[in-house]
């Protein structure tokens, strides 16, 4: 049985991980027979928003706490995370992944990023264990890979040009489609970059994972 990590950064798209995108990757994860192992940075949210209206909301939560939410509690603070217990690594999206993982929500290419997550990717990358990152995630990888990475998040513009400063390759894509860098083992694919609906955001998640757990043969 494959066992597979999932990173998530809160509950919320708008201040967390994107929930439609987490549940389709560990729906389609269970589906494949996968082990799966949640975890969250143990860390207070970079802001919390309420997402009936939007607008920032005083409140402090915690980004452990709130992933739980998602991973039904069963799920582990990511300084724990050890690449040699997995076979692969998966990220949803969310603007967690850019405030909560990273500040490139703030700093864009100048951004810092969890070092426990940083930590991870690279040793998952340095034995050659393929990694899934959804939705605004793959943004990441360049600056913790340190090397050319081939990637989506679809085709906004202006996120495509910051990744290249980052030293990515940023391939436009469609909602329902994939990017695989062979090489480095990362497949990506735009989600809610692009997605409608969660139908079609479904399409290249499920995508993503069949692929991903491919490479790990």
């Amino acid at each position: 049985m494959k066992r597979v990590a999932v990173v998530l950064s809160g509950c919320g798209f708008l201040d967390g991980a994107e929930i439609h995108e987490s549940v389709l990757t560990l729906l389609a994860l269970d589906r494949a027979g996968t082990e799966v192992t949640c975890f969250a940075p143990d860390q207070p949210q970079a802001q919390v928003i309420n997402h009936f209206t939007g607008q920032p909301s005083t409140e402090s939560r915690n980004v452990l706490t709130e992933s739980a939410r998602i991973a039904r509690g069963k799920i582990q603070p990511l300084s724990q995370a050890d690449a040699g217990l997995f076979d692969a690594l998966i990220v949803p999206g969310g603007f967690g992944a850019a405030k909560n993982l990273s500040s490139f929500a703030t700093q864009g290419a100048e951004c810092d990023i969890n070092p426990d997550l940083v930590r991870l990717v690279k040793a998952m990358h340095q034995a050659g264990k393929p990694m899934g990152f959804i939705c605004i995630a793959p943004a990441l990888l360049p600056k913790m890979l340190g090397v050319p990475v081939r990637l989506t998040i679809g085709n906004d513009i202006d996120t495509a040009e910051l990744i290249d400063e980052m030293g990515g390759e940023h391939v436009t894509c469609p909602v329902d489609d994939i990017v695989v860098d062979e090489e480095q083992k990362v497949v990506s694919t735009p989600a809610y970059m692009l997605a409608q609906g969660i139908a079609e955001a479904a399409q290249g998640i499920d995508k993503l994972v069949a692929r991903v757990l491919v490479l790990s043969e």
